[in-house]
């Protein structure tokens, strides 16, 4: 396959997209572990204090997710450039990388899915009766 300045370009809408998906998601968990250890000095529960280290383990996968995407996108960038500059095996070395840390990156926000359903079945635990 030939690899053309058009194919890495394709991917910028979907990084930027992700990219602000993976903001969101970290914007909503900083706010909700703020609010939660207001909740914990007051109270002191034990299910609070569980749920935050939950968020915490979130963050640091949403962080990693952020970076890879990030890498994702500075090869992309780079695969135009080697383009650009004519150097296609190069191009296509920096490509492959590159999709490789977009799949890291949707990886690793499949496994920070599935950790936030441990934060709500804590919250769920807490309303059974």
């Amino acid at each position: 396959m030939n690899l053309t300045m058009s194919i890495p370009a394709l991917l910028f809408p979907a990084i930027s997209l992700t990219m602000l998906a993976y903001n969101a998601r970290y914007l909503a968990i900083a706010a909700l572990i703020r609010q939660l250890h207001k909740e914990y000095q007051n109270s002191h529960e034990k299910t609070i204090g569980v749920q935050i280290k939950i968020l915490s383990k979130r963050l640091t996968l949403i962080r990693a997710t952020q970076a890879s995407a990030i890498l994702s996108f500075m090869g992309s960038v780079l695969t135009m450039l080697l383009l650009f500059l004519q150097l296609s095996t190069v191009a296509d070395i920096v490509f492959i990388v590159s999709l490789s840390c977009m799949m890291i990156s949707l990886i690793l926000l499949f496994i920070e899915i599935q950790v936030s359903t441990n934060a709500l079945q804590v919250q769920l635990k807490d309303m059974e009766v």
